[in-house]
């Protein structure tokens, strides 16, 4: 039975780990992706992940955070005790709430000044002007979540399950794995499985009955890094398989037409459902990151120079995922105010990129020097 004390399975067990690039790479990728993807009309949006196959960013932040988790709070309980564990743990969920709370206030703050300047109507927020007073507090207890201002919540319940899932491992793994699948199958086969957003009566976007399986297996994923000294292990037909899946899914969801080319797809395949993370949606992801994190070529890779301004962001992910938020609401807004044309377009990719490298590199730079980490915390 697995158990997650012993020395080749703790994620503090074995030789100390350099901090892997690869994670802060991806995660810097990712939070570009999301940005790109969430900008109106963007015609970068046909090169970022979610055309190449089933998954896109959002399923790669998750799997990453859990295996950050892993890393930066699962040694914490070993060393200093469930007491401390804890409370690093609730601090964590304590931080992003902030943000989550500071983005709600902004959002509405930058849309009720839109509105008195521009009268634009924000649809998506009129509760919140005609309903204060429920609207607010619904929102501050995570039950009334704005479609921008979805995916943090998630983070704050898997991160807070982080505990009982780091408990469950130890001492039960197959009847906490057991658990974790029962519960994303139930969100795939009943979609009422799932908490409720107030704004549309409907559930949260990202179903937590659904995307703690992710999670957890990005902590497990963690688990193998560190017993493998920090790659996972290569066997040829897993990788292949793993290729196969990569190729097949190019080929059933890229869209060909958009890049100008003939249309390949050999089966009319509906997009897999985001909300329960579908099991094509799931797979892909999985293939993916066994690809890239059993790769020794991009683990050299992460560390070139040129890829540092990813690392920055990928090393301060909350921060910069944040701010990219409030700068995807103001050019929507910009948008609707003056019309898409190609020239606001560049501008638009131009400033927002630029915008967060560059906070990413400043909040590199402004850290206090101290003791590398494995791999940084969730968000």
């Amino acid at each position: 039975m697995l158990r997650l004390a012993t020395p080749a399975l703790s994620p503090d067990g074995g030789s100390r780990l350099a901090r892997d690039l690869r994670i802060d790479v991806l995660r810097g990728l990712a939070l570009l992706t999301i940005f790109i993807d969430h900008v109106p009309d963007n015609p970068l949006t046909l090169l970022t992940l979610r055309n190449f196959g089933f998954s896109d960013a959002a399923e790669l932040f998750v799997m990453l955070a859990g295996i950050s988790a892993m890393f930066a709070y699962g040694k914490g309980f070993e060393r200093d005790g469930a007491k401390q564990g804890l409370w690093r743990v609730f601090r964590r969920c304590g931080r992003i709430y902030v943000f989550q709370i500071g983005l709600l206030f902004s959002t509405l703050l930058i849309a009720l000044l839109w509105r008195a300047q521009f009268g634009l109507e924000p649809v998506n927020l009129t509760l919140f002007f005609e309903m204060p007073a429920t609207a607010i507090p619904r929102a501050l207890a995570l039950h009334a979540l704005p479609p921008s201002l979805n995916i943090l919540p998630l983070y704050i319940v898997v991160l807070a399950a982080f505990p009982l899932f780091y408990l469950g491992l130890r001492h039960a793994p197959r009847l906490t794995l057991a658990a974790s699948i029962l519960m994303w199958v139930g969100a795939n086969l009943d979609h009422s499985f799932n908490l409720t957003n107030w704004l549309d009566g409907r559930g949260w976007f990202f179903n937590p009955f659904a995307w703690q399986f992710l999670f957890l297996l990005g902590m497990l994923t963690a688990v193998l890094l560190r017993a493998h000294g920090g790659h996972l292990p290569t066997h040829r037909l897993l990788l292949g398989a793993a290729w196969a899946y990569l190729a097949l899914s190019l080929v059933l969801a890229a869209p060909w037409a958009g890049w100008g080319l003939a249309d390949f797809h050999v089966l009319a395949i509906e997009p897999p459902d985001k909300t329960a993370l579908a099991p094509l949606r799931l797979l892909n992801v999985l293939a993916l990151m066994y690809v890239a994190l059993s790769s020794e070529r991009l683990r050299r890779l992460a560390g070139a120079a040129w890829l540092r301004p990813l690392v920055a962001c990928g090393k301060h992910s909350l921060e910069v995922f944040s701010f990219s938020t409030l700068l995807v609401l103001v050019f929507r807004l910009l948008f609707h105010t003056y019309g898409a044309d190609l020239l606001l377009e560049i501008a638009v990719n131009v400033i927002g990129i630029g915008a967060m490298v560059a906070l990413g590199l400043w909040l590199e730079r402004a850290k206090q020097p101290g003791t590398p980490r494995a791999a940084v915390a969730i968000g």
